[in-house]
């Protein structure tokens, strides 16, 4: 397993060319892109991005979620043709910077009337956007995320049923936010986890840089590897949950230190 730090961290504070540069400063050896809109999506920017990364690493990239990724799932031919277009853009830049892993979360559970929960034709979808993303050499890694289509544990079993090739991302934040034990979604996702989302929460239930809060994450990384996972884990919190940038390093540091220790062991 690898630790980095994702721009996500960084959103609202520094613009994402920025954010590589100033998380490769930190001695991050690999990172997560959110692209934040759309003219970030093509390979003009993505060059942009390589230039300014130095030596770290593009572990994955995702996206503003309503921008085009609901549209995936669409019915209207047109409508899904043109998010298919921007899907492949990204996937593009994906490429280009090496990184192996593509964050979806897929439609937003805004409709009361949405069928979000029709696993057949979700799943037959997202098989398809799994062989699109393969053209790339890039995993489609399904994000359990409390207000988008993995908003519980069971969900990826059914989807799964029709999408042997889709991938996940596991966010602790939104498992907290979901209600659910996230050592459940864990064994959910077993075999199939290629990217994790980091954070902590202090004891009044205010998110916070992991190592700040109640989290045991001794606990976490032996369940993460005991489902198999070792791939790259990102610290992934909001621009109010730390003061100083300077805090994402000291975070670095502790999170590394208990990733070897197990390591060890």
């Amino acid at each position: 397993m690898e630790i980095g730090i994702s721009t996500a961290s960084l959103f609202m504070r520094e613009n994402t060319e920025d954010a590589v540069e100033t998380i490769a400063s930190l001695g991050s050896k690999i990172t997560d892109i959110f692209f934040e809109t759309y003219p970030e999506y093509g390979l003009d920017y993505a060059k942009t991005l390589k230039a300014r990364l130095k030596n770290t690493k593009v572990h994955s990239v995702h996206v503003y979620t309503l921008h085009y990724e609901p549209e995936l799932f669409s019915d209207n031919r047109r409508s899904y043709e043109v998010a298919e277009e921007t899907y492949r853009k990204v996937l593009s830049s994906a490429e280009y910077l090496g990184a192996k892993n593509y964050t979806m979360h897929g439609r937003a559970r805004i409709k009361k009337s949405g069928n979000y929960d029709d696993y057949e034709k979700i799943g037959k979808r997202l098989e398809k956007l799994s062989q699109i993303a393969a053209e790339y050499g890039v995993a489609l890694c399904l994000e359990n995320v409390e207000w988008a289509l993995y908003n519980r544990v069971g969900y990826l079993t059914e989807v799964i049923k029709y999408a042997p090739n889709l991938k996940t991302t596991f966010d602790i934040k939104q498992a907290r936010l979901s209600g659910c034990d996230y050592y459940q979604y864990i064994e959910e996702m077993k075999g199939r986890i290629n990217t994790v989302h980091l954070s902590d929460v202090d004891g009044g239930g205010k998110m916070c840089l992991p190592g700040k809060g109640v989290t045991d994450f001794e606990a976490l990384f032996k369940s993460l590897k005991s489902a198999g996972f070792d791939g790259g884990a990102l610290i992934e919190v909001y621009k109010n949950d730390y003061k100083d940038i300077g805090e994402l390093k000291s975070t670095l540091s502790y999170l590394e230190n208990i990733n070897d220790k197990i390591r060890r062991q």
